[in-house]
């Protein structure tokens, strides 16, 4: 291809381990989003305007109000492109609040360089921060409970991992990462095995050691489950009185989390009941990009 791709420095290595992430996965993520972006050509806009020998200071900025996340995401985008000619500026933490017109990172480097990696990066700081700005507004909203915002599967493919980081800089905590780190049995399960009672303890013989989770969407399914060992109650669609009532039918047996078309107004209500988890899809796969933009300023013309 007619752009270089270098690898990642260990101080960059470090950070993404730091936050959680996967280096190989983040890396990996970023080349595809890089490669889509010329599709095999190059970038004739800049190529036609940018004299090769120029430099510059590409400063990402808040255009609106809400909290970051994924400003290590972009830097590994940017060192992917700049190699070691570059010096990156972070100026706030992941998972903090901003107010319009924030500068949130620069990078100095090559002006052709910084322009190839300008859009993906953007993408991943806007969505990203997107998602840690909802979550935080779900976590501030039942702030006096001692319930937890909690996120699911229903990300986007191939964008789990940073997804889910996206969720924990926002103040949520993280469902399974795969089907291998629990088991949550569900309708699906429930109808294939002849009953609640029957998955449970399948997977309990196939997997002695492994929490199970258990979907149910009647009270009558809770005591079914309760009473079979659930480390972990799935409350699907159940109203807040419901919830109420199977918080008190459990009492202390099992974790609840209360799941099916949540919304922020009645995340307080939910939390009050005493359920442990407020589980919320759509923090990953329904959050708006915080508006971030890209400012440039020429710093010489010689390499």
């Amino acid at each position: 291809m007619p752009y270089s791709i270098h690898g990642l420095s260990a101080e960059t290595v470090a950070l993404l381990t730091d936050a959680g992430l996967r280096p190989l996965d983040v890396e990996s993520l970023a080349v595809r989003a890089l490669e889509e972006d010329v599709d095999g050509g190059v970038d004739v806009t800049t190529v036609a305007t940018v004299p090769m020998e120029q430099r510059g200071r590409l400063a990402l900025v808040a255009r609106g109000g809400g909290v970051v996340a994924g400003l290590v995401v972009a830097r590994a985008i940017f060192e992917l492109v700049c190699g070691d000619d570059m010096t990156c500026d972070v100026s706030v933490e992941e998972g903090s609040p901003v107010e319009p017109d924030t500068e949130l990172m620069a990078v100095t480097s090559s002006t052709h360089n910084l322009l190839r990696a300008e859009r993906p990066a953007l993408n991943a700081v806007s969505h990203l921060s997107g998602i840690a700005t909802a979550t935080r507004a779900w976590v501030a909203a039942i702030a006096d409970t001692d319930a937890s915002i909690r996120d699911t599967r229903k990300t986007t493919p191939g964008l789990r991992g940073v997804e889910k980081y996206a969720v924990r800089a926002g103040g949520g905590v993280n469902h399974r990462m795969s089907l291998a780190d629990a088991a949550l049995v569900k309708d699906n399960h429930v109808e294939a095995s002849g009953g609640v009672d029957e998955a449970f303890r399948a997977v309990r013989r196939a997997f002695p050691e492994i929490p199970i989770e258990v979907e149910v969407d009647t009270l009558e399914q809770l005591d079914v489950a309760i009473d079979a060992g659930a480390d972990l109650i799935l409350l699907d669609n159940f109203s807040v009185q419901e919830m109420a009532e199977a918080v008190r039918r459990t009492s202390g047996r099992a974790l609840l989390e209360a799941s099916g078309g949540l919304t922020l107004d009645q995340a307080a209500a939910v939390a009050a009941t005493g359920v442990d988890y407020l589980a919320v899809g759509a923090l990953t796969h329904s959050s708006p990009v915080l508006d971030i933009g890209a400012d440039l300023t020429v710093v010489s013309e010689e390499i």
